[in-house]
């Protein structure tokens, strides 16, 4: 009776030991599976759909405005075009909350880079706030994080760009182009630029010193007003020197009765379609550029990533295949290639050459020339300085479409063909003077000297 009562209780025990475990591995499974099912209900977000989802928003909004994505704060009603998505910004904060940074331009060409905030799914992200972060690259406000890691804006007291070669708004100055001519020992002539006023810059000539008799010519082309001297061996070491006052004006993206087309085509060193075309088409399908305005600033970009500003090599000439190869060079080889890749994109481009005039002090030398571009888009000609945007990260937002008005511009154009030709061809540029003897080009030495007015800055 004993034996039978004690395997009764075993058998007993053994029952409700099995039974638990048997609902607690029941209770581990459901739980796993509702995890699981959890865990499906939450979509894994990657920054590629960020993208996407902030650009869908953008296009949304803008096809309501017309064309334009309309936003306001509570001083100014803005219509705003897309430049490009900052694709290094994007994030994913958390579940369902998403941030990207954007460039939105005005009619006028200012830019604002705009910070976005987003909640929703994967497929379906809605903006809940939009933050104007800075203009023309210059911040409003910074980020800062907080000891609970939270983040919050800290706004940041108004920055001037002076310190980073930039004045805005206006400029007065003197400025004095000066060449000396080399040994002569034979017949030569001489072809130098001369600056003419425009909408961004009044110009006088206060004065042109000559060793002899000058006359003023053009370029049927470009327009361009250029010193014409017939030389002789008497002229050996003498000077040639002119005189400017200049009152210049930041420029921003403006209107011209001109043919954009014309800029589509390829010069001697300027070369488009073949690699170009296949540069340009990759450097805009990894930015998802659909506009003119987007492929621009996707090509402005590639130019800044892969071109590096070094005074080696065969640089200075503005080749595009050279920049292209070699990866280096000035401030010709940064804009040759620019608009080589825009024209090539069927985006019409052109090249401006002058000098840029030290924001940091009032008088002296200047170093040399400087070269820019400009662009087609939106109905607009665009400004754009790539070689100073690469010296100058914080200000690659400026740079694209604006110049400052420190600065003063001699000629427009490539291959250039004056009135009375060289013997040598077309003019590549025309920045220093093109000396001939004997239908040999030579060189000659120029010096750029300035100074301020300060009572208009």
């Amino acid at each position: 009776m004993r034996i039978a009562q004690l395997f009764t209780f075993f058998c007993f025990s053994f029952f409700l030991i099995t039974s638990c475990n048997y609902q607690k591995q029941n209770d581990s499974n459901d739980k796993d599976k509702e995890e699981k099912e959890e865990e499906s209900k939450t979509e894994k977000v990657s920054v590629q759909d960020v993208e996407r989802g902030i650009r869908e928003n953008i296009m949304a909004k803008t096809k309501e405005g017309n064309g334009f994505f309309k936003f306001s704060n509570d001083t100014t009603d803005f219509n705003l075009k897309l430049v490009r998505v900052h694709t290094e910004y994007l994030s994913v904060l958390g579940p369902n909350e998403f941030f990207a940074c954007v460039d939105l331009a005005t009619e006028s060409g200012d830019v604002y880079d705009v910070d976005f905030f987003l909640k929703g799914s994967k497929n379906d992200m809605k903006v809940t706030r939009t933050d104007l972060h800075k203009l023309n690259g210059k911040p409003y406000y910074t980020w800062k994080q907080n000891k609970d890691k939270t983040w919050v804006t800290v706004p940041v007291e108004k920055a001037s760009n002076k310190l980073m070669g930039v004045i805005e708004g206006q400029d007065n100055f003197s400025f004095t182009y000066e060449a000396s001519l080399p040994e002569i020992a034979d017949n030569a002539e001489i072809w130098i630029p001369v600056a003419q006023s425009d909408e961004f810059q009044t110009i006088e000539i206060l004065s042109i010193e000559t060793p002899g008799k000058h006359k003023m010519i053009s370029d049927p082309d470009f327009d361009n007003s250029i010193l014409y001297m017939n030389l002789d061996p008497s002229h050996s070491g003498k000077k040639i020197s002119i005189n400017y006052q200049v009152n210049r004006l930041e420029k921003g993206p403006y209107e011209e009765d001109s043919v954009p087309e014309k800029y589509l085509k390829a010069n001697k060193l300027l070369p488009i379609g073949d690699r170009f075309k296949l540069i340009a088409d990759e450097a805009i399908e990894k930015k998802t550029a659909s506009t003119p305005l987007t492929k621009a600033r996707a090509l402005y970009d590639h130019v800044i990533e892969e071109v590096r500003y070094a005074k080696q090599g065969t640089y200075g000439t503005g080749d595009a295949d050279y920049a292209c190869d070699s990866k280096s060079g000035n401030c010709t080889e940064f804009h040759s290639l620019f608009i080589s890749l825009a024209r090539s994109a069927d985006i019409p481009a052109r090249f401006a050459v002058g000098a840029a005039i030290p924001s940091s002090r009032d008088e002296g030398g200047v170093n040399g020339y400087h070269c820019w571009a400009e662009f087609y888009a939106e109905g607009k000609w665009w400004p754009v300085d790539i070689s100073e945007a690469d010296k100058y990260t914080a200000l690659a937002t400026y740079y694209f479409g604006h110049h400052p008005a420190n600065r003063i511009e001699f000629s427009r154009g490539r291959d250039i063909k004056p009135e009375i030709m060289p013997q040598s061809g077309s003019i590549n540029f025309l920045a220093y003077p093109v000396l001939e003897i004997k239908g040999e080009p030579v060189r000659v030495d120029t010096k750029f000297t300035f100074k301020r007015d300060n009572l208009n800055i």
